[in-house]
């Protein structure tokens, strides 16, 4: 590494090295007066962004995150550092301390740069409004519609208790081939022959509900255990109902 060739028209430049390198440096930039060789422990008696220019000359040894954090401090923001040493980690080691712009030279030096703003600094961003997505417009002519008219009297009947229970798949009132919801077993008692009894004589449900099967009955209520029906039409019980559980 020719040291001379980066520390020429620099009016502060800084060269560092490891003690053992020192005097091979010294020899090196002897007509460079006003060039500093410091090593890695002399570095924090530097001021920070004080230099243009740093030369880091580490031919058989790698430098560390230690070092590469003093760098950036002690250089100049926009300012160049020329590395050479042996690290195998170089790059990730300078990005990740702050330097930017690295560039691999010819004889195996490495140049970078610290960005050229100072720490804290702070710039303004100019955002865009993003477009409104909804656009609603407020006109007190718009018609709007009768919420009243959205029902009409078919919707409001009472529907067929008969009717609530479907099949799921089918969507009718017609068990699917592997039903399991009940609907079969409803439908085959339908089928079978049993006992009538008459509902016409039977007391009136003060709810509305008894006549819609056991899901809908109170603890007392005198339909309980009978199948859904009609007011006033006759049930017919199948065999397993007319069993006790007991």
């Amino acid at each position: 590494m020719d040291i001379k060739k980066y520390i020429k028209n620099t009016e502060s430049c800084l060269v560092v090295c490891p003690q053992e390198e020192v005097e091979k440096v010294q020899e090196s930039v002897k007509d460079s007066p006003s060039v500093a060789i410091k090593t890695q422990a002399d570095l924090n008696g530097i001021a920070a962004d004080s230099k243009d220019i740093i030369v880091v000359y580490y031919p058989k040894r790698s430098i560390s995150s230690e070092l590469a954090s003093q760098l950036i401090n002690i250089s100049k923001p926009g300012s160049k550092i020329f590395i050479q040493s042996q690290c195998n980690e170089l790059d990730y080691l300078l990005k990740t301390n702050g330097f930017v712009n690295l560039n691999q030279e010819k004889d195996s030096v490495t140049v970078c740069e610290k960005p050229g703003y100072e720490l804290g600094s702070t710039a303004k961003i100019n955002l865009k409004k993003s477009p409104a997505v909804w656009k609603i417009d407020d006109d007190d002519d718009e018609e709007l519609i009768d919420s009243d008219n959205l029902l009409d009297e078919d919707d409001l009947k009472r529907p067929d208790p008969s009717t609530l229970k479907v099949c799921g798949t089918t969507g009718k009132r017609k068990a699917c081939k592997d039903c399991s919801c009940g609907l079969a077993e409803e439908l085959a008692s339908e089928s079978k022959s049993g006992k009538i009894v008459d509902t016409t004589d039977a007391p009136k449900s003060s709810c509305g509900s008894c006549y819609l099967g056991d899901a809908f009955r109170c603890a007392s209520c005198p339909y309980l255990g009978m199948p859904a029906f009609r007011p006033g039409e006759k049930i017919q019980l199948t065999d397993n109902q007319l069993k006790s559980d007991l």
